[in-house]
C-alpha cells in the first residue's frame, strides 16, 4: 500500500500505517512503545504493574472509553487512547509515538482520531495532562490548537511527574 500518488509519482514508497483498537495481545508491543519513548527522559519510571496496569490489557482497559494503536507490518508504532471527562468533556490519554516515527504526521494523525471520536459523542472539550519533560508532545498540542492552562499536577509517582493541562473545544 502507498500514502499518496505523488509518492508513487516521485518514486517514493511510503508505507500506510493502519490505526485500530487496542486489543489485549498488543500489550508488549505497548509497553516496549512507552519504554522507548520514556526512555529519552531523564527521570521517567515504567512500573508497568504498579502505575500503568492498563498496559497489561490495553483492550478494555478504559470503560465507556477507546484506545487505539497504529501498526505497520505488525509493529506497534503508536498509541492514543480516549476516556470519558467530566461536565460533557473527554480525555486524551496514551499519545505515545515511537521515537523513530516523529515529525511524520502520526501523532497528528492519532490526535485527529480523538478528535473524531470527540465528536461522534457530541463532547464539548478534549482535555489533556502531559509531563513537563515532554516538550515535543507539547509543541505538536499547541500546533493543534490545544491551550495549555496555568494549572499543574503532581502525580506522586516513581518519575516524580509534574503535568502541564491542555485544553481545545472539540471541532465540527
Amino acid at each position: 500500500m502507498f500514502a499518496c500518488e505523488a509518492a508513487l509519482r516521485c518514486g517514493v514508497v511510503t508505507p500506510t500505517v493502519e490505526i485500530r483498537d487496542a486489543r489485549d495481545d498488543d500489550s508488549l508491543d505497548l509497553i516496549a512503545l512507552v519504554a522507548r519513548c520514556w526512555a529519552q527522559y531523564p527521570g521517567c519510571v515504567l512500573d508497568v504493574h504498579g502505575e500503568e496496569p492498563e498496559l497489561l490489557a490495553p483492550g478494555a482497559a478504559i470503560p465507556d472509553g477507546r484506545w487505539w494503536v497504529a501498526v505497520l507490518g505488525g509493529r506497534v508504532l503508536g498509541s492514543v487512547a480516549l476516556s470519558p471527562g467530566e461536565d460533557g468533556g473527554v480525555m486524551l490519554r496514551k499519545l505515545y509515538v515511537d521515537p523513530t516515527w516523529r515529525r511524520r504526521g502520526l501523532g497528528t494523525r492519532l490526535v485527529e482520531v480523538v478528535e473524531a471520536e470527540a465528536s461522534s459523542r457530541g463532547a464539548n472539550r478534549i482535555e489533556l495532562w502531559s509531563d513537563t519533560r515532554f516538550e515535543d508532545a507539547h509543541r505538536l498540542y499547541e500546533r493543534l490548537g490545544y491551550e495549555r492552562q496555568a494549572d499543574t499536577r503532581e502525580l506522586h509517582d516513581l518519575s516524580r511527574t509534574v503535568e502541564y493541562r491542555f485544553v481545545k473545544p472539540v471541532p465540527d
